[in-house]
């Protein structure tokens, strides 16, 4: 069953007013936090209604993916890579998406410091933190992540605009926020990718300048965004 237009556009709506409601409560503006809608795994039926709305940010996990689903239709939309990025892929990450989220380790660093020397418009780049410190999952921890900015931005000379975080599922993520909040003010960075569709008005709270949604926008049928 495809998506009913109407109701895809209604939940955009409503995600758009509780985005504002959150952000005007924590005495922000709601045009300082972005949407991105989580894209991942979604088929084009489902996706072209919200595209229709004026949605513009959209969220991928794989880069192929990403190309196969994108390519001839990006023109004026924001594509962020938000899931895990292998080094042999990040020539065809550089090329094709304008921010890539999770930066997350020395090795990934390097590679995109050679694909994006002399580009002219090389991708926003966040840096994954871990604030769980949870084995599966990446980023880097919280203790070294002054460190690692510093390389990436010193050595590497990479302009890194913002942090992002997915907080343990089984935890409030609240404290998780605040950490983030707080590593992105010691150094200086402005962007906070942080909340998703369980979670992102307390995100809002804490600061994020970007909230990663799938399954409040999309429905439960997509992976969780």
């Amino acid at each position: 069953m495809f998506p009913n237009p109407t109701d895809s556009a209604a939940s955009h709506a409503d995600l758009l007013r509780r985005i504002a409601v959150a952000a005007r409560a924590a005495g922000r503006q709601p045009r300082d936090v972005v949407l991105t809608a989580v894209s991942k795994q979604q088929p084009w039926q489902a996706i072209a209604p919200i595209l229709a709305t004026g949605q513009r940010v959209f969220g991928e996990n794989r880069v192929q993916e990403a190309v196969s689903r994108w390519e001839g239709r990006r023109d004026g939309l924001e594509l962020r890579l938000i899931g895990p990025l292998q080094t042999n892929k990040v020539r065809e990450a550089v090329a094709f998406f304008d921010v890539i989220e999770s930066l997350d380790r020395v090795r990934l660093a390097e590679s995109l410091a050679t694909e994006t020397a002399g580009m002219a418009r090389p991708p926003r780049l966040y840096i994954q933190v871990n604030t769980g410190e949870e084995v599966q999952k990446a980023g880097v921890a919280p203790r070294e992540a002054d460190s690692f900015i510093a390389d990436c931005r010193d050595r590497l000379k990479l302009v890194i605009e913002g942090l992002m975080c997915i907080p343990p599922a089984a935890e409030p993520a609240g404290p998780h926020f605040a950490l983030l909040a707080k590593i992105a003010r010691r150094n200086g960075l402005a962007g906070l990718s942080m909340g998703m569709s369980g979670d992102f008005e307390s995100a809002i709270a804490f600061g994020a300048t970007a909230v990663r949604v799938g399954s409040a926008l999309f429905g439960e049928r997509a992976a969780h965004g």
